[in-house]
């Protein structure tokens, strides 16, 4: 079956899925650089990855949906098991919304310069004034009225389990005073692990949980650490009990 599951992925699902990136990619690209990004920027994408995860027959399963208020601004944070975090969150979450993002995906084919166009944020880590510039941007997004959605552990799994949180996302959070959306993400990492020695994806099913907005009880180092600690919790119980507990990331 597994390799049945391989030779339809190579002959139907890889060119109706080349076909729908060039196509999704240069609407985004052209229609952002027209204007009205926040458009452009998301609404495309969000049917290219849900094609994405249709054509390849991956079931997914969404939980907690009722949690989130389409009017809302927020900054997510979910866990980061693999490339198909980005598929899951793009064509369930719903609400518009940019992505912070490593500045070596700018160089990608295709996407890196459709993210540029539709005003993604690449994190420049090269000095202090690098990640100010950096962190002026994204604030500049959320008081436009989009969400943000942010990896705080800033690197994908080697293992299925989660790394530690990174301050950034809770700090524009506190400054801003906008809730925090913690996301658990389940089957990326067995669908397309950060291991894997083949470019085939394999099949599993997907789930996607929205636990309950943090809202700001105050403002400061305090409120900060204890919204990144409740956030931590929050998406570290969504996932299944044999990928609880923390396990240090070579990378992060």
């Amino acid at each position: 079956m597994k390799y049945l599951y391989y030779l339809y992925q190579l002959v139907i699902a890889l060119p109706i899925l080349l076909v729908v990136t060039v196509i999704t990619t240069t609407v985004t690209t052209v229609g952002s650089l027209c204007g009205f990004a926040k458009f452009w920027a998301f609404y495309p994408a969000r049917v290219w990855s849900w094609l994405m995860i249709r054509v390849l027959l991956l079931p997914v399963h969404i939980e907690g949906k009722e949690n989130i208020d389409s009017k809302t601004s927020y900054v997510f944070v979910p866990n980061h098991q693999g490339y198909f975090d980005i598929f899951l969150i793009y064509a369930f979450l719903g609400n518009p919304f940019r992505w912070m993002m490593k500045k070596s995906l700018r160089k990608m084919p295709l996407i890196g310069k459709a993210c540029e166009a539709g005003g993604q944020i690449f994190v420049d880590k090269s000095g202090p004034k690098a990640i100010q510039r950096t962190y002026a941007e994204a604030r500049n997004i959320l008081q436009g009225g989009i969400s943000l959605v942010v990896f705080p552990e800033g690197s994908r799994t080697f293992t299925g389990h989660m790394g530690i949180f990174k301050k950034g996302a809770f700090q524009l959070a506190d400054e801003l005073q906008l809730p925090v959306a913690p996301i658990t993400l389940n089957g990326p990492f067995d669908v397309l692990p950060r291991t894997a020695k083949t470019p085939f994806i394999n099949w599993a099913p997907l789930s996607i949980t929205f636990h309950p907005a943090i809202y700001p009880k105050g403002k400061g180092k305090e409120y900060e650490q204890a919204t990144m600690e409740e956030a931590y919790k929050a998406v570290m119980a969504g996932l299944p009990k044999e990928r609880q507990g923390y396990v240090k990331n070579e990378d992060q």
